[in-house]
């Protein structure tokens, strides 16, 4: 209890401390890396809208499946054995992939456009709020602050494997099913906030591959998508039922 509550103490106290300068204070960053999350971010963005366009073709096309899951996996791959000094190669197997993430992800998103077109803006625009809060919060805070937090996220990745497949043997509730849609969520906030201090230390450390860490972001990013378009889904869909009820 004294180790929880020292640490509760601290992190109050840190919180008192902060000011409008200290939001601006980025010293702890050097300009090298800097540079190099610059480069990173933009790499993201431009990944971003590559899946858009995949999302876009399976909508035209229906092109979204199996097969696209697949073919993303093996970019990653590819793009994650060829050696940094690829560069344009590597660019490419980033935006491939994305591309064919964003067209496996396609029928979630037709789905959402079907139901309510403004849950699916509403969605991305949640998530890309989360998404710029929580990688600010990871740079603005101390180094190697929030790494410790790896060895928590991967326990609860784990536990999510296992629900999942205690759930595909054994049949799931829809309490589980809820369980694991915002246990997931939570621990994907989670590694936002861990890969993007990874990232920074990386950095430090010399490690200037900017597409691999765009490529570790923008799994984080799609990762929360997914699950606030399927909160939000779920819960649009449990009030058209209860008026729907009202109204009989």
């Amino acid at each position: 209890m004294e180790g929880f509550t020292s640490f509760f103490e601290s992190q109050s106290g840190s919180r008192n401390r902060w000011s409008y300068d200290s939001l601006k204070n980025l010293n702890q960053i050097s300009p090298r890396v800097q540079t190099h999350l610059k480069q990173v971010y933009l790499t993201l963005c431009c990944a971003l809208v590559a899946s858009a366009a995949g999302a876009y073709l399976h909508i035209l096309w229906n092109i979204g499946g199996y097969l696209t899951t697949f073919a993303c996996l093996g970019s990653m791959l590819w793009l994650l054995s060829s050696p940094p000094h690829q560069e344009q190669k590597r660019v490419a197997l980033l935006m491939a992939a994305t591309l064919f993430e964003g067209a496996s992800i396609g029928p979630l998103i037709r789905l959402g456009i079907e139901f309510d077109p403004s849950i699916v803006l509403g969605a991305f625009v949640g998530t890309a709020v989360v998404f710029g809060c929580f990688s600010a919060a990871a740079m603005l805070a101390r180094r190697r602050e929030y790494l410790y937090l790896g060895g928590l996220l991967s326990s609860g990745v784990s536990l999510l494997l296992w629900l999942h497949f205690a759930s595909s043997i054994f049949g799931g509730s829809v309490a589980l099913f809820k369980f694991e849609l915002y246990f997931g969520l939570l621990v994907f906030v989670g590694y936002i906030v861990f890969d993007t201090q990874e990232i920074i230390e990386k950095a430090h450390l010399g490690d200037m591959d900017y597409v691999k860490h765009a490529l570790t972001l923008f799994v984080d990013f799609v990762d929360v998508f997914v699950r606030i378009l399927i909160i939000m889904l779920k819960n649009a869909s449990e009030k058209k039922e209860k008026k729907k009820k009202r109204r009989n």
